[in-house]
C-alpha cells in the first residue's frame, strides 16, 4: 500500500508539470498498455474532496473493507490513526484496492485533525448524536474528512469533541448501528454521488496532483518501482 508521509517530500516534487508527464510516458514502457489505459481512465475520477479518517480499527477484514470501499467510490485519501492498534488490512478483502488508496499514518487523532485541517478539511464525526444530521444533509461544499471508530466502542471523545460537525446514516430497525465498513461504504456512496453531480464543487485533482497520483500507481504496476522510478528521474 503506498503509504504516504505528509512530512517528507514525494520523489516526484521536484519535477514541474512537464517533467512529470515525460517521466510517465518513460514509466509507461515498464507496464501494460492496458494498465496505462486504465490509469488515464481512471484517475481523473478520483479525488480528494471527501476523505476517510480511521481510528484505532483493528479488525482487519474492517480496515480492508472501507478500503475497498474508498477505491470503489474514488476517494483516493484515507487518514489511519494508531493510537493503541495497528492498521493491519486483509488483503483477501481489500482484493487488490491497498495498492490505488494512498494512506497517512498519524500516532494520535489530534495530530489527524491538525493535518487534516492544514489542508482545508472540514471535519465530520459519524455517530449516533444529538446534534448530527443525516448523511443525506451534509453540507459537502468544502474538503469533508468523514471520522470512522472502532466496531467495540466507536469514536474516542477526543475524535467527538475535535470534530466540527456529526452525521448519522437513518435507521428503521431494531439495530443501533451499522458495521463500520458497511457505514463507510453507504456514507460514501451518499456523499461522492452528491459530490459528483453538484457542478459548484470543485472534487476534480488539478493537473499536477493528476500526474503525481498516476506516477504513483505506475510505481505500483512496476517492479522495483520505486528504484526504477528513482533512475529514469536520475537519467532524464
Amino acid at each position: 500500500m503506498p503509504e504516504r508521509n505528509p512530512n517528507r517530500a514525494s520523489i516526484f516534487a521536484g519535477l514541474d508539470l512537464q517533467g512529470k508527464a515525460a517521466l510517465y510516458e518513460r514509466a509507461s514502457q515498464f507496464f501494460s498498455q492496458g494498465k496505462r489505459e486504465l490509469f488515464d481512465r481512471l484517475a481523473p475520477l478520483r479525488t480528494r474532496h471527501i476523505s476517510v479518517v480511521l481510528e484505532d480499527v483493528y479488525q482487519s477484514h474492517n480496515a480492508s473493507a472501507v478500503l475497498r470501499s474508498c477505491d470503489c467510490f474514488g476517494v483516493q485519501d484515507v487518514h489511519v490513526v494508531e493510537a493503541r492498534n495497528p492498521f493491519n488490512p486483509a488483503g483477501d478483502v481489500a482484493v487488490g484496492s491497498s495498492k490505488w488508496v494512498d494512506y497517512y499514518r498519524h500516532a494520535s487523532i489530534g495530530q489527524a485533525y491538525d493535518t487534516l485541517r492544514r489542508r482545508g478539511y472540514r471535519i465530520v464525526a459519524t455517530l449516533p448524536h444529538e446534534r448530527d444530521c443525516m448523511i443525506t444533509e451534509l453540507d459537502i461544499s468544502q474538503p469533508t474528512a468523514l471520522v470512522f471508530g472502532t466496531e467495540l466502542t466507536g469514536l474516542t471523545d477526543e475524535a467527538v469533541a475535535g470534530a466540527d460537525a456529526y452525521v448519522k446514516i437513518p435507521m428503521y430497525g431494531f439495530t443501533e448501528s451499522f458495521n463500520i465498513s458497511v457505514c463507510a461504504a453507504l456514507s460514501l456512496f451518499s456523499l461522492t454521488e452528491r459530490m459528483r453531480s453538484d457542478p459548484s464543487i470543485g472534487w476534480r485533482l488539478d493537473d499536477d496532483s493528476l500526474l503525481d497520483l498516476k506516477l504513483h500507481w505506475a510505481m505500483q504496476a512496476i517492479k522495483d518501482g520505486e528504484r526504477v522510478m528513482q533512475r529514469l528521474i536520475d537519467e532524464a
